[in-house]
């Protein structure tokens, strides 16, 4: 999810959980999966599934793990064709959120979206009911404390790199770039001598807005309930 404060924090505490689970890497692989079939194997030529390989590195996915996604991808090995469908949902208090997943049965993922909104006392609406209030942006997000520059220069290579927009927060840095963006806002950063925490595309909120008290216990559940779907590779909301 895009955010920050308690929900960006309770979706890295979670995403512990989930590698325990064991779901981590299957949502991981499918990333990996739906990246090669739609470009190939090659990562020079393919940033979307440089950007899914990235990711399965950072969570210390084994190397033979991201090799067989990417053959299943590209049709050296067989398996189910797992297929992207996006949902859109309203949480309790009139928050939309969109629904990424990746999933080999999309009327299983369906159900399980449907419930785990309802459960929380949500509900499934169409998408475009809810798409309206979100960007499609690049996303990229580096943690301060793992910089050892001062803010000023920092900064000077942020903007340098040409982005959007960046926002400077107590635990990382947020950069928005345009999508076709991403790649070349990445590479510059990463040129410059930061070390990119994880960059996607993802869909960002037009504005953020704050959560009733009498809201949050009731939309956290949904949002562990979603974490808890394999199907389910991200969610995005206009909550801050």
């Amino acid at each position: 999810m895009s955010g920050h404060s308690k929900w960006a924090t309770t979706k890295r505490a979670k995403a512990v959980v989930d590698a325990k689970r064991g779901n981590l890497f299957t949502k991981l692989s499918n990333n990996i999966v739906v990246a090669a079939r739609q470009g190939g194997s090659n990562m020079d030529s393919n940033f979307k599934l440089r950007m899914a390989i990235d990711k399965a590195k950072a969570a210390s996915m084994p190397k033979e793990n991201i090799e067989r996604a990417i053959k299943r991808g590209t049709g050296e090995l067989q398996g189910q064709i797992i297929e992207e469908t996006v949902y859109g949902g309203l949480l309790p208090g009139q928050y939309p959120v969109i629904i990424k997943c990746l999933s080999d049965n999309k009327n299983r993922t369906l159900n399980e979206i449907k419930t785990a909104l309802q459960k929380g006392g949500g509900q499934l609406v169409d998408l475009n009911a809810v798409a309206w209030q979100f960007e499609n942006k690049g996303v990229i997000k580096i943690k301060n404390q793992e910089l050892k520059i001062n803010g000023e220069e920092l900064e000077m290579k942020v903007i340098e790199a040409g982005p959007d927009d960046y926002e400077i927060g107590d635990d990382e840095i947020t950069i928005y770039t345009k999508p076709e963006d991403l790649q070349r806002v990445k590479e510059s950063l990463e040129k410059s001598g930061l070390k990119i925490d994880s960059a996607d595309l993802e869909m960002v909120a037009k504005e953020k807005k704050e959560v009733a008290d009498r809201e949050v216990e009731k939309i956290q559940n949904i949002f562990e309930g979603l974490e808890e779907l394999e199907d389910v590779s991200d969610y995005y909301t206009n909550i801050k």
